[in-house]
This record gives C-alpha cells, sequence and structure tokens, in this order.
C-alpha cells in the first residue's frame, strides 16, 4: 500500500491515518507531495485523487481518500490490528467521536492550526474555539473514566479514535491550552507514542513555510 500525504508540519488530515498505520505495524510507503506549491504538485495529488487533497491510500486497484476513510478502509482489511474496539458499544462510541472530529470543531481548527514549528504561546480565542476546546476535553475525559481500565488511549488500547484525534494534541501543546489532569496524562500518552513522536520529529526537521499557515 501507498500512502499519499503532505507536510508533516502543517498536515493533520495526513498525520491521523499515518499515525494509525504505523501504530498498528501495517506496512506502507509513503509518498510526499508538497502542498501550495504550485500547479505541478497540484496535479499530482489530482492524478491520485479528484478531490485534490490529502491523504489517499493506494493499495492495487483501491484508492481511498480522506482521513476517516483510509482508517475504515485499513481496519476492515487487517482485522487483527485491531483499529476499533471489539466489543460493538465501545466501537460504535470510537466511531461516533471519530465521526464528530472529522466534520467538526471548525473553530479550533480555524484559530489553532497544525504548525509544529510554532513557538507554545497561548493566543485570544473565540467564543466558538473555546467551546470546540471544552468539547474536546469532555470527550477525552468521559472516555478515559469508561474505558481507562484496560490501558491508557481512549479506548484502553489505541484505535482509529486516538489516531482521529492526533493532531488536537498538537494543538493544544502548540496553543498553551490549559487543560485538566486527566487530559494532560492523555495527552502524555499521546506523545510517548512511537508513531506521534515519529510523526513529530519529521514534521520539526522540514523546513518548507507555508505562508498562509504562518499568518495569525
Amino acid at each position: 500500500m501507498k500512502l499519499v500525504i503532505g507536510n508533516k508540519n502543517y498536515s493533520s488530515w495526513s498525520m491521523r491515518p499515518w499515525v494509525a498505520l504505523r501504530a498498528a505495524n501495517i506496512a506502507f510507503d509513503e509518498i510526499f507531495i508538497p502542498l501550495y506549491t504550485g500547479a505541478a504538485d497540484k496535479q499530482r495529488i489530482l492524478d491520485v485523487t479528484g478531490s485534490g487533497k490529502v491523504p489517499a491510500l493506494i493499495d492495487d486497484d483501491v484508492t481511498v481518500w480522506d482521513s476517516l476513510a483510509i482508517i475504515e478502509y485499513v481496519a476492515e482489511k487487517f482485522p487483527t490490528a485491531r483499529l476499533w474496539p471489539e466489543e460493538r458499544a465501545a466501537r460504535a462510541h470510537a466511531r461516533s467521536i471519530s465521526a464528530e472530529m472529522h466534520s467538526g470543531f471548525a473553530a479550533l481548527r480555524n484559530e489553532c492550526g497544525m504548525n509544529l514549528h510554532r513557538a507554545v504561546a497561548a493566543k485570544v480565542l473565540s467564543d466558538s474555539a473555546r467551546a470546540d476546546i471544552a468539547r474536546v476535553q469532555q470527550i477525552w475525559t468521559e472516555c478515559r473514566a469508561r474505558y481507562g481500565r484496560s490501558g491508557p488511549f481512549l479506548f484502553g488500547q489505541f484505535s482509529g479514535a486516538d489516531a482521529m484525534y492526533a493532531p488536537v494534541v498538537h494543538r493544544f501543546r502548540t496553543y498553551a491550552i490549559e487543560v485538566s489532569p486527566p487530559v494532560r496524562a492523555y495527552m502524555d500518552t499521546m506523545q510517548a507514542l512511537p508513531a506521534f513522536a515519529e510523526w513529530t520529529a519529521a514534521g520539526l526537521a522540514e523546513t518548507v513555510v507555508i505562508a498562509r499557515f504562518e499568518a495569525e
């Protein structure tokens, strides 16, 4: 399989399936296409998927685009990787919060863009962004309280839900978001995950600057 991704410093959407596959020890080749560098690279993405966006997974004659769709595809193809909880109710819960992350939290995304190189510092946030932050903390706290006996991740063992929220861990860190002790403990767990750390180190090693993502 081949996973097409954008810049690790900026591309939160690319981070999600990359971390999911790496943490589940599923082999793939990485294809990097830099974002916003001109028509040629944009065409390279369009040659993979008509959406014109990354990430995209190529598996022989199957192409899957969109972070959550890729995680679902991989979970189906590699059931022993257990990217979703085994128990039906927990699995439904994990998919629900993953879909909520996928479709929501617009204010948090817009005001706290992923940028690993940004100096850690707080900024003034809108009421909508603060509401998004409160909701994420509620989700993490409830999951840890309910499933924490079986491990340190949202559903005990690492799952697709953790991958879907991985970029938020960076956002909370980068923008010095005040969090509760249970949320801090979960963030520490994610940052200690080898796949998370590998992505972070690679992102910090990048030197490409995308101006639109640097202006606040």
